[in-house]
């Protein structure tokens, strides 16, 4: 998750076990599962998105969210399968915590160190890091999508991490990992998508991903993730790309320039913010927060920290329109609740209430990450990371304005 500050406990697992990945045209296909993993009961969603946007500001991003998505790897010949967290907000990948990193004839070890902080935790004010060894090793995507001499970190000292996960699997931007190297503060780590790209395993620094909303707890195929370009059966129309924006410090991630209006109302003007698969929420600057409030008749829930709208009120509730390049990406009033069959996970939910995905950001606007775009907009729209661009892509699917909430 970028480098987030922390991991969830529901997880959406990114697995490939019984779906071989599908490799066309120079495109990694690899289907996606989503498991709802509740172990303590319920979750402060809440605190778990904060930690994350506060790891934003100082760049470093690892969050323990309520949604984890994973993809299982292999590692060494014969491989040893980890179970790594899925980020987009962070670009090094490594292993370590929950299942030790096993040798085998094709790991070397660069016998230098690596070392990340990342963002601290809103609820402990514990600082997420890792400390390790660079090694090379061959990586294996199921299906036998192989890369060699693959640049992983192997944590021997960690901090913020829990035992069930076995490390990141970052597809952020490059630049992120500069600094994480005691020895060359200036360098930086490859991410698996420049080795695919580089082997020749894909023809282009493009990922696709697609998810399905969420709306039951049992695992359930919910998308794919490809490298290489966009799988076409996954969206309807075509992609709608946008530049990585300038703006610091959203420029250094999957940063993008937009405005909000809901209804005919703008709550937000053409700003910056940031596209993010490890994030649950949308999260929008104090401003625009107050005024989709005011718009919403929406009331604040102290339970669970979200906005709360009665049902008369949700049966008037209108269109979360996101204007990019002059086209206008819709949050339909069901994609702007939370699922109501999860209402019960979380932390001081009730069961008939309707509560919304619109998060105060905590910081007024102008500060260059005045939105936070998670799985709650990203659910609904083919989202695509072209690195040999510099831009973000969305494309409408069959789930835009499904009723799934």
């Amino acid at each position: 998750m970028c480098l987030a500050a922390s991991l969830s406990i529901l997880s959406l697992a990114l697995s490939i076990t019984g779906s071989p990945v599908e490799v066309r045209n120079s495109l990694v296909t690899i289907p996606l599962t989503r498991r709802l993993n509740f172990s303590n009961g319920t979750i402060d969603f809440l605190q778990h998105d904060k930690a994350r946007l506060a790891a934003f500001r100082g760049y470093n991003m690892h969050d323990r969210l309520f949604f984890d998505y994973r993809v299982q790897v292999g590692i060494g010949n014969p491989p040893t399968t980890y179970s790594l967290v899925l980020d987009t907000g962070s670009s090094i990948t490594w292993v370590g915590t929950g299942k030790s990193y096993v040798r085998t004839g094709t790991s070397v070890n660069s016998e230098r160190l690596i070392k990340v902080k990342y963002g601290h935790g809103q609820d402990t004010g514990t600082q997420s890091s890792f400390l390790g060894t660079i090694f090379y090793d061959t990586v294996t995507l199921g299906g036998g999508v192989t890369v060699t001499g693959f640049p992983l970190g192997v944590a021997f000292i960690w901090n913020g991490f829990d035992s069930g996960e076995d490390g990141i699997f970052g597809i952020g931007p490059e630049d992120l990992t500069r600094g994480t190297m005691p020895h060359d503060l200036e360098g930086t780590i490859p991410t698996f998508t420049d080795y695919l790209y580089k082997q020749r395993k894909i023809g282009r620094h493009v990922v696709g991903i697609f998810f399905q909303p969420v709306t039951t707890e049992p695992d359930s195929e919910i998308g794919t993730l490809t490298f290489g370009g966009t799988d076409r059966t996954k969206y309807v129309g075509t992609v709608l790309y946008t530049p990585i924006t300038a703006m610091p410090p959203a420029s250094r991630f999957w940063g993008i320039n937009l405005s909000i209006t809901y209804g005919s109302r703008e709550i937000l003007g053409f700003t910056a913010g940031i596209v993010d698969t490890g994030t649950t929420f949308l999260h929008i600057a104090s401003d625009a927060y107050i005024s989709y409030k005011a718009a919403t008749g929406s009331t604040y829930d102290p339970p669970t920290g979200l906005l709360r709208i009665t049902t008369r009120r949700y049966s008037a509730l209108q269109n979360l329109e996101f204007h990019i390049e002059g086209q206008m990406f819709s949050l339909t009033p069901n994609a702007q609740i939370w699922p109501r069959s999860l209402n019960y996970k979380l932390d001081g939910g009730a069961p008939r209430a309707i509560y919304l995905i619109v998060i105060d950001s905590g910081m007024p606007s102008g500060r260059g990450d005045d939105f936070t775009v998670g799985h709650t907009f990203i659910q609904r729209f083919y989202t695509v990371f072209d690195r040999d661009n510099s831009l973000v892509g969305f494309a409408a699917t069959p789930f835009s304005e499904a009723i799934t909430n």
